[in-house]
């Protein structure tokens, strides 16, 4: 790549090779590989624009005993590069905890240590990022053959220049038709970023929405917190349903299966996400799902059940009152509906991935969609454009469609970033010929 900062064309506006909209663990690997090029290369002239005011992933979830659901070595380099010094054995090594956690025989580390392993990398391309700079707004440039990225920072709007964008723009959270956040409705992303608001109060009743891991850390963690407090757990399974982590059905996530995925027939695609999505959604590590079963047998026991679990049921309304929320609850079997006054309605029911259409700006008309109003995506993750657009669009994550389960997860972020770059390469010797 031509490594420039340097005024290009008509209006002598700097060009960078790329551009990262969001700055979460999948542009951090990105910008991780990067930094990791041979110093006899050009180097490429890259920034990241992130919202938030520092590096963050998850914070309001990082319950001090959750544990990663992803083997450490699905870290962000590794895979690419075992000899990288921003491995996770390498922040150990940092952190003076290397031999600690060999001695403890774990592949999964505490989420609070990734998070800060993640912090860790983070900090040492913090160079490359620019915090509290959100991106409004895309246009081409030059008849198409840069991206005008437009931000929104703390000096006001801005205009930056690039022949290549990679989004990876995170997830939404989902929430159950007809619910809203409010003051006392809450999607289980703010648990930890809102709950001392209600710990001088005394709540006496939580209701959670929800049957994946997020839902059955919340309902722990709320059990454990207020001892004197009802936590219903509302989930339409007769009970939660363990992850497959089998090594079998992990291959699932092996950058081999990226590869077979994007090849497959349509109904293979739905085949194959049907087989293994209880890999990933709507399930929960046994360990937790034996610790709360023991729980609400303990308290069986003693007499005093403060652990309800309202299965094969849903959340059909929650309403706001005086003193707390009212959710309406319907018993899927015959159709009854009870009515809980809660503290807290947390919904812990799950993501969904951010579409960056509404970015596009004047760029939207040039990509391509399918039948389904999706995105065209190649398999080196650049979004299918026309001819009349020459810069490249890459994302990183909204691609399940196309590329499987990993979509949007750790298990191939390495791998990705290292197809991404290579793309980036090839399409500029392509136009240098």
């Amino acid at each position: 790549m031509t490594a420039t900062s340097a005024p290009h064309g008509p209006d002598e506006t700097p060009v960078h090779d790329l551009i990262g909209v969001g700055f979460g663990p999948s542009n951090l690997a990105l910008a991780v590989a990067l930094a990791e090029e041979p110093a006899t290369t050009a180097q490429p002239s890259a920034v990241f624009f992130e919202r938030q005011p520092q590096f963050g992933w998850h914070r309001g979830m990082l319950f001090d005993d959750a544990t990663m659901q992803v083997s450490f070595l699905k870290d962000l380099v590794t895979l690419r590069n075992p000899t990288s010094r921003f491995s996770f054995l390498c922040y150990l090594q940092a952190r003076d905890r290397l031999i600690d956690f060999i001695n403890a025989k774990n592949l999964f580390p505490l989420r609070i240590e990734f998070h800060d392993y993640l912090e860790w990398a983070a900090a040492q391309v913090d160079h490359l990022v620019r915090y509290r700079h959100e991106v409004v707004e895309l246009r081409t440039a030059e008849v198409g053959r840069y991206v005008d990225v437009v931000t929104r920072g703390p000096n006001g709007t801005t205009t930056h220049r690039a022949r290549n964008v990679v989004f990876a723009t995170g997830l939404e959270t989902n929430l159950p038709d007809g619910v809203v956040p409010s003051r006392r409705v809450w999607h289980n992303r703010d648990i930890l970023h809102r709950i001392d608001e209600l710990r001088t109060t005394k709540p006496s009743r939580f209701v959670v929405v929800g049957a994946g891991q997020s839902a059955a850390e919340v309902t722990s963690f709320l059990h454990r917190e207020f001892p004197d407090a009802e936590i219903c757990a509302v989930f339409s399974r007769y009970g939660y349903s363990p992850a497959d982590d089998s090594p079998f059905a992990n291959r699932i996530f092996d950058p081999a299966a990226v590869e077979d995925f994007f090849d497959a027939p349509p109904e293979t695609k739905k085949m194959l996400h049907a087989y293994h999505a209880n890999t990933n959604y709507s399930v929960v590590d046994a360990e937790l799902i034996e610790d709360l079963y023991a729980r609400r047998y303990r308290e069986k026991i003693l007499g005093k059940e403060r652990l309800r679990m309202l299965n094969v049921s849903r959340l059909v309304d929650a309403t706001e009152t005086p003193d707390g929320v009212r959710a309406t609850i319907e018993l899927l079997t015959n159709g009854e509906k009870m009515s809980l006054d809660a503290d807290l309605l947390v919904c812990a029911t799950g993501y969904k991935p951010a579409d960056p259409s509404a970015l596009l700006g004047n760029l939207a008309p040039h990509c391509q969609r399918d039948g389904d109003g999706r995105l065209v995506v190649g398999r080196d993750y650049r979004i299918a454009t026309a001819a009349t657009l020459e810069a490249g669009l890459y994302l990183q994550g909204g691609t399940e469609h196309t590329h499987g389960i990993t979509s949007s997860l750790l298990s191939n972020t390495a791998i990705r970033v290292d197809e991404i770059l290579r793309s980036v390469r090839d399409a500029e010797l392509a136009t240098q010929r």
